[in-house]
């Protein structure tokens, strides 16, 4: 296991918290895919296979794969130091598991620095959004797992 950096990049020498200075880095392509996992009540989840994960409220997978398209976009508003980025793709796959949906964000810009939390974030509102669409089977839907799996470009790469 790699050992963690023990400085934090988002606090200044009194402690204060900071954008960090991109301004040196070197443009490149950078990529990363993160997933999140929203695991269902058996009967819950055989009447959404049983549905084909279609809900009152419309397409269970088109309405999150929007939504976390949209969370990608908006993460610098929502995470205080994280650079606007311009991203050229974003990819949201939605798997069904054993009573689980298994949620993957891809993300990709040209940029100085990477886009970790743009992928953490989508994966994240696309299983809070699963949530939303199916909480009316059910409050006993647990979303678990959101993390890292890949980081692309930049100094350095990541693979879990």
């Amino acid at each position: 296991m790699k050992k963690e950096n023990s400085i934090l990049s988002h606090l200044d020498t009194d402690g204060n918290p900071q954008m960090v200075d991109v301004s040196g880095k070197q443009i490149t392509t950078r990529t990363a895919t993160a997933q999140s996992t929203v695991v269902f009540p058996v009967s819950v989840f055989k009447q959404l296979e049983k549905n084909k994960f279609l809900s009152s409220k419309g397409s269970i997978f088109a309405t999150a794969i929007i939504a976390a398209t949209m969370a990608a976009k908006r993460t610098a508003d929502l995470i205080p130091l994280c650079h606007p980025l311009s991203l050229s793709q974003i990819l949201i796959n939605i798997e069904p598991g054993e009573n689980l949906l298994l949620i993957k964000a891809t993300v990709k810009c040209d940029g100085k620095t990477g886009v970790e939390m743009e992928a953490l974030t989508a994966a994240s509102v696309a299983a809070l959004t699963v949530y939303d669409m199916c909480k009316a089977l059910s409050h006993d839907i647990i979303i678990s797992q959101t993390r890292l799996l890949e980081k692309k470009g930049g100094k350095s790469d990541f693979n879990r």
